[in-house]
């Protein structure tokens, strides 16, 4: 083993992949060629090319002039665009402007980053404060290349296999492009190394007190990812997905899109699973094995063929503001929720600067003053360079843009670790990861998906059915005791590790929740009982 040694994390995260980034008329940052102004530089990040967002508020209409008085400098227009229905009762969130061009700027396409950086320069910085670009926001468990099947073994080694050596059945997918990381990160996306795996799982489902045993009320933890199907461990009302606002669904609601519903979406004639196929699904399973106790309320706010657009999960992350906000002030329409958990985060291109995301930090503010205690993935990219929202939680060193504050419960950044304990190779880390919990190799329940994917050998033997394992089939098949095998899965990534501390933190909540009649649902009980589960999980004290 080697001795123990302080590294430098320090790397350029991978960006989306070119073809998810063309779905959305998105492109990616490149420092080298971006326009400075005023010293304000940046850092490599995805964003909609043709869009920018706006805070919403009083200055709305203001800020549209200045975008469209520098726009015209650049033979542009800027158009505000229309509001959907179900934002246009929310006090948070964003609006969002269009950029065009003129027949002048043929040679100059509209981009968002030039367009942002000359209003700085004519107008002032300050004068753009609440005005950003629409990142891309990715969701990206450990997995193969999607493009590459893995290679099944060599038959030579099933034949006469090395003794000293277990033949190895999947092959460490390539590293893409420039990409140096090593086969020991990348091991991670491998099925038998904690890469998204079928498996046979033979326990019981996790125990759960029945409603007459509660006193008060069950905590509830609000997810909001991919969906979730209806597996038989959210049989009696475990999972709720169908909780509005005003009548107004909360995400995505497509049937024919839902990627928990149907596996293979995008690439459909590819024969393989999508990346984020059972995400979903998984997070909830994880909720409920760290909290059986717990109600958990799971919205669809990933697209499944398309990448996660910052501007409409705004929305969606206000709806759940207001929801909550309704709920602590104890009006009609609200719903409780003590953790909402996210597995989803972005590069912002100014970290370090005051026009960090005032728009994304004012909504988890507001959670936070409601007693929400949000729970963020820290991210798989392997550096210390701040993935948010899960970087707006208070830093180690003092150095972040929040710091921890008696009113507000913190938002609670979470890295990955191994089996074993240790921090897991693709976890990003850093003053701004708070805590750690498992998210290599970790089991819970999945769709009963049946990829395009076939086992390695396959034969009948005295009318029985011989085979390898098939790598994606994971339907839950009858046994003759009446049991089911399959539905379950193992996969790995900072995805994961946020829902087990999401449950952990909601069962510290239970004790009070479940055994105290008539809790109360004011934002302060909330803000009190969240600091106490905070305090009990992770380094962070509440101050004096």
């Amino acid at each position: 083993m080697t001795e123990p040694r302080n590294v430098r994390l320090s790397r350029e995260p991978r960006m989306p992949d070119r073809d998810r980034l063309d779905a959305a008329g998105a492109r990616i940052l490149d420092p080298s060629r971006a326009p400075v102004v005023d010293g304000v530089t940046a850092r490599p990040t995805a964003y909609v090319a043709n869009r920018l967002m706006i805070a919403k508020g009083d200055r709305v209409q203001e800020q549209v002039a200045l975008l469209r008085s520098a726009a015209e400098t650049l033979s542009w227009t800027v158009r505000l665009d229309p509001e959907p229905a179900k934002a246009r009762n929310l006090p948070l969130g964003v609006r969002t402007v269009h950029l065009g061009g003129a027949e002048a700027s043929v040679l100059q396409p509209p981009d968002a980053w030039a367009l942002l950086q000359t209003a700085r320069h004519l107008h002032g910085r300050r004068a753009l404060v609440g005005v950003d670009l629409d990142h891309v926001v990715s969701t990206r468990p450990l997995e193969p290349n999607p493009w590459e099947v893995p290679h099944s073994p060599d038959p030579s080694a099933w034949i006469q296999p090395d003794p000293w050596e277990v033949p190895h059945p999947w092959e460490v997918p390539h590293p893409e492009g420039g990409d140096q990381a090593s086969a020991g990160l990348l091991s991670y996306g491998a099925p038998g190394s904690g890469g998204r795996q079928v498996i046979a799982y033979a326990g019981p489902r996790p125990a759960r007190f029945p409603n007459s045993a509660i006193k008060g009320r069950r905590p509830v933890v609000a997810i909001l990812d991919t969906g979730c199907y209806p597996h038989e461990w959210f049989d009696g009302g475990v999972v709720k997905t169908d909780v509005k606002l005003r009548g107004h669904a909360i995400g995505l609601t497509d049937p024919a899109t839902d990627p928990e519903l149907h596996g293979d979406i995008g690439g459909p004639f590819d024969g393989s699973l999508d990346r984020i196929a059972g995400h979903g699904t998984f997070i909830a399973g994880l909720v409920h094995q760290a909290c059986p106790d717990a109600q958990v309320l799971s919205w669809r706010g990933i697209p499944a063929d398309e990448p996660l657009i910052e501007s409409e999960w705004l929305t969606t992350l206000a709806q759940i503001v207001e929801l909550v906000r309704l709920d602590r002030e104890g009006k009609r329409g609200g719903h409780p929720i003590d953790v909402l958990s996210l597995s989803m985060g972005y590069y912002h291109e100014n970290p370090g600067d005051a026009l960090l995301d005032p728009i994304l930090w004012g909504i988890l503010d507001e959670l936070g003053k409601l007693g929400v205690i949000v729970v963020c993935s820290a991210g798989n990219d392997a550096t210390d360079r701040p993935n948010f929202p899960a970087a707006f939680a208070p830093w180690k060193n003092g150095k972040g843009r929040v710091h921890r504050a008696r009113h507000r419960v913190p938002l609670v950044s979470v890295g990955a670790s191994n089996p074993n304990t240790s921090d897991a190779l693709f976890t990003n880390a850093g003053p701004w990861v708070r805590a750690y919990a498992p998210g290599a190799s970790v089991m819970s329940t999945m769709p009963p998906f049946r990829g395009g994917l076939q086992p390695t050998a396959r034969t009948w033997v005295e009318g029985r059915l011989r085979e390898s394992i098939d790598p994606d089939d994971f339907s839950a098949g009858r046994r003759r005791d009446g049991g089911r095998r399959g539905g379950f899965g193992v996969w790995s990534g900072t995805s994961f590790s946020a829902p087990l501390m999401a449950g952990a933190l909601a069962s510290a909540l239970s004790r009070e929740l479940i055994n105290r009649a008539n809790p109360s649902h004011t934002a302060a009980a909330a803000v009190r009982r969240g600091w106490g589960a905070v305090e009990l999980l992770t380094d962070m004290k509440r101050p004096e």
